[in-house]
């Protein structure tokens, strides 16, 4: 089976072929940065890292770029309420993501690209579109033409009579109410920056296609970013990229996740209905949010429920469970009939976890065929009650070649003695924290806790006490 990839241009799924042989160049929109990242955005970002993570392991030289936004009026509103620079509050909520990102094991991006760093390709690119008769300067800016474009719209499916009920930029200086900003000019008491049509700042939409033009050239393989980017923001990058460049197309694949909602609400920060990475670490482990996300197709909608992340809990823990069976089981010196059928099947479950991947990276397939495998190690294990040191190799090989593609089943398997020591060095901790905190001594438990955290185990304080659990 050949890997099939939808394709939101043309609402099917199509075979994945590259433009250039084996190389693969990917580009997914990053974060605005002025503010914590929130589930939503972790969705976002877990989905592409698995679909990065299998195209490596399907053999295809991927470079894979994802912008950081430090440049837009969010950043410029909050950094006015905390009175700091724009740029200084952008650079501390961006080391913020960076972090988030490394805790939640997204560890495939190539490279990062701020906005602020592109200036000048971000000026050049608005002058072809004026010298092509794309775009025309106001006393407010420069503002895209979208009628001159004649494909504006293709990607939405919208109409032309559609599209004039948009008003992305308000602005009475406009042609047309759906043409949207390429330079927003400012007066010198804002942040900003010199340009041919004066002082002030780019649009949000030149910034990528000016970074991806740059990078890769007119025509690139994968363009990622959540279903609601479809319009404005994309819809707007074909027009800028294919108009200045005069190339079509330029994505090969528009590959969109579905929106993370709470109780039926998309989860934004505008809403203030969003729960930050950083919180839900506190209460969940990276793999478990992880495993929550893959359980749904990254294509549909999920609804946060704490009761289904407790669910996928549980779950991955069977897996984990398994493969502490697997170890803690007595080995044996030759293969018995069960075993040689399990060794044979082996491949089989490999073939059909690929071939859920193929399907446009059908994660909720491929994760049932990890439980299927871990059912049938079970079963072999609680009627042999040994297994061969071969076959236990091979099938732990297995579950970390397979979950590590999805991100998840690589913490290593402690033998049963390591667990019981450290379930009792960890409860003579806990014990001493809380004589401390007894005494008030607040300081010197936090410092316990955080040291804790640092490698990779939380402390809960409930109501029926202390609890501790990895990150």
């Amino acid at each position: 089976m050949v890997l099939k990839v939808y394709n939101t241009l043309t609402r099917s799924k199509e075979e994945f072929t590259p433009l250039h042989g084996n190389r693969v160049n990917m580009f997914v929109c990053g974060p605005t940065v002025y503010d914590y990242m929130h589930l939503g955005h972790a969705r976002t970002y877990i989905a592409y890292d698995v679909i990065a993570r299998y195209l490596r392991y399907k053999k295809y030289s991927l470079f894979y770029i994802m912008n950081i936004t430090d440049v837009d009026d969010k950043i410029i509103e909050r950094a006015k309420e905390k009175n700091v620079h724009p740029i200084k509050l952008a650079v501390e909520y961006e080391n913020y993501f960076m972090e988030d990102m490394e805790r939640l094991g997204i560890n495939t991006v190539n490279l990062f690209v701020r906005a602020s760093e592109h200036l000048e390709e971000i000026i050049n690119q608005v002058k072809t579109l004026i010298e092509k008769g794309y775009a025309y300067e106001t006393e407010t800016g420069v503002y895209y033409d979208v009628t001159k474009f004649l494909d504006y719209g293709k990607l939405s499916r919208q109409k032309p009579e559609e599209l004039s009920q948009h008003r992305v930029d308000p602005d009475p200086t406009k042609r047309h109410p759906q043409d949207f900003a390429l330079w927003k000019k400012r007066s010198r008491e804002e942040f900003g920056w010199d340009s041919p049509w004066g002082y002030g700042r780019p649009g949000w939409h030149i910034e990528d296609t000016a970074i991806t033009v740059t990078y890769f050239g007119p025509t690139y393989d994968i363009h990622g970013g959540a279903i609601e980017l479809i319009f404005p923001h994309h819809e707007a990058e074909i027009a800028q990229a294919e108009a200045a460049t005069g190339v079509k197309p330029l994505v090969r694949y528009w590959v969109h996740t579905g929106l993370l909602t709470v109780r039926g609400e998309k989860m934004s920060k505008s809403l203030g209905n969003f729960i930050t990475v950083r919180d839900a670490l506190k209460k969940y482990d990276a793999e478990t949010l992880r495993f929550f996300f893959i359980l749904t197709h990254y294509r549909s909608p999920i609804d946060f429920d704490e009761q289904k992340l407790e669910q996928a809990r549980e779950s991955l823990r069977t897996l984990y469970n398994t493969l502490q069976n697997l170890q803690e089981t007595e080995q044996a010196d030759e293969l018995t009939e069960e075993d040689k059928n399990l060794q044979t099947k082996l491949q089989q479950f490999k073939q059909k976890f690929i071939d859920a991947m193929d399907d446009d990276f059908n994660t909720p397939v491929a994760v049932s065929v990890l439980f299927e495998l871990a059912h049938e190690v079970n079963r072999v294990i609680q009627k042999n009650k040994r297994i061969s040191s071969k076959l236990k190799e091979d099938v732990s090989n297995l579950f970390k070649e397979l979950g590590g593609i999805l991100g998840i089943l690589q913490k290593p398997i402690r033998k049963e003695a390591e667990t019981e020591i450290v379930d009792k060095l960890l409860e003579v901790i806990i014990e001493v924290r809380n004589e401390l905190r007894n005494r008030k001594e607040y300081e010197i438990a936090d410092r316990i806790r955080n040291r804790l955290r640092e490698v990779g185990i939380v402390l809960e304080d409930t109501g029926k006490g202390t609890r501790w659990r990895f990150s």
